[in-house]
């Protein structure tokens, strides 16, 4: 079967990100999104670090989309999901800073839905989330489009965010794609865990 990574935002209204929006932004990163020539991906991870560098590498290595289909969409704040090679700039980033990834905003909810039911071959295709379930912000918009086909990474229940990073990247040096089981499970067995 087909397989889609969804990649979770990085957090745009940090310091990290403040710096590639800076003027004063004297490394090359910085001065492609002074420009709008900076990639959504490049982006993301160094506004996030290990985490999102992580997915984006797995999900770049393991997917296998449909023709015509990118593989690997990051899910934004304000545009549903965009592919991880989209250019985008300085004004992008403030763009997104100002949505708040929630159920309760339709400014967030409204792109998600209409891009992920646009997106050519999605009904044959898997879809995989790199992102959390701790809150439903992204499972209670994706799950009445996608269903079952819907899947999480098993061995991300109970992991922070830190060590799912490290887990991706050893799994991509090891070749070795991890198991998945549809997120709705996922969303139930993470309720399950004890609390400290």
């Amino acid at each position: 079967m087909k397989r889609i990574f969804f990649l979770s935002p990085a957090h745009s209204g940090g310091k990290r990100a403040a710096m590639l929006v800076s003027s004063m932004g004297a490394f090359e990163l910085a001065r492609q999104v002074q420009i709008g020539a900076a990639s959504i991906g490049d982006v993301f991870a160094f506004c996030s670090g290990l985490y999102f560098r992580g997915k984006l590498a797995y999900a770049r290595h393991f997917a296998k989309p449909p023709e015509g289909v990118p593989g690997v969409q990051i899910i934004t704040p304000s545009r549903g999901v965009v592919a991880a090679d989209t250019l985008i700039g300085a004004s992008d980033l403030c763009e997104f800073a100002k949505v708040p990834v929630d159920t309760k905003e339709p400014r967030f909810t409204g792109p998600l839905k209409n891009s992920v039911c646009s997106i050519t071959g999605i009904d044959s295709s898997e879809v995989v989330l790199l992102g959390s379930i701790a809150t439903g912000k992204y499972a209670d918009t994706l799950l009445p489009i996608l269903g079952e086909r819907l899947l999480f990474p098993t061995e991300f229940v109970g992991r922070g965010d830190m060590s799912r990073g490290a887990l991706l990247l050893r799994r991509l040096a090891e070749n070795k794609e991890l198991a998945y089981m549809p997120l709705a499970r996922a969303c139930a067995a993470f309720k399950g865990l004890p609390r400290n």
